[in-house]
């Protein structure tokens, strides 16, 4: 077991762990705010914003993840000049997990009664006050268990990276299960990598469990 658990491998995976992590983010920060935009296009922008909007998110919901990442790596950069793949890799991810997000986001949207738009309306706010100081914040908060749900889904999703020699946690594994050689050593590291990503996202659906239970008490 010496060949898989010593300092310099679990250096290694700490490396792509810190990277899987840091993409995770910034993919939920962006998908998050453009997913907040597409959905309020969709209820209240004009008749050509809303069908961009849902065009948008019925395109990016019913093709491959993979596909986007591929293209935001290989075609984008020819427009907007040369980043890392890592860079391209997260945008192409972002790009995806919005129209994820903007239903998410849209669902609770929808879940706000009207009465506290017409209330508003009738206290002088405009709509866009009325939308950011009223009613996006019980939005956001009905969405928090379905969005951190998607965060889960987010850090998982981003093995898909592995396809693109991006050095996140799954490529570095998959680095490092090619210099092993005995099968009980390659079964260790695939546990070892499971096991890592297992505990990250467990700890995370434990708390959308307890904020679940917490806010059904709550009501």
């Amino acid at each position: 077991m010496q060949n898989v658990f010593n300092a310099q491998n679990l250096d290694f995976l700490l490396l792509g762990l810190i990277l899987t992590l840091k993409i995770a983010l910034a993919t939920c920060i962006i998908s998050m705010i453009f997913g907040t935009f597409l959905a309020i296009t969709r209820n209240f922008g004009g008749r050509i914003s809303r069908f961009l909007a849902s065009a948008y998110v019925d395109i990016f919901r019913n093709t491959p993840l993979l596909l986007w990442m591929l293209a935001a790596c290989f075609v984008l950069p020819v427009f907007f000049g040369q980043f890392s793949q890592a860079f391209w890799g997260t945008i192409g991810f972002s790009l995806y997990t919005s129209s994820v997000m903007a239903e998410i986001i849209r669902g609770s949207l929808n879940s706000i009664p009207k009465g506290q738009f017409e209330a508003a309306y009738s206290q002088g706010f405009s709509k866009f006050f009325t939308l950011f100081y009223i009613i996006l914040p019980q939005t956001f908060r009905r969405a928090i268990p379905a969005l951190l749900s998607q965060i889960i889904t987010t850090i998982k999703d981003t093995s898909f990276l592995a396809g693109l020699q991006i050095a996140e946690l799954t490529y570095q594994s998959k680095i490092l299960l090619a210099q092993l050689k005995s099968f009980e050593e390659i079964l260790v590291m695939i546990a070892l990598v499971a096991g890592i990503y297992f505990v990250i996202c467990f700890s995370l659906s434990m708390l959308v469990r307890y904020y679940a239970k917490k806010t059904a008490y709550a009501v």
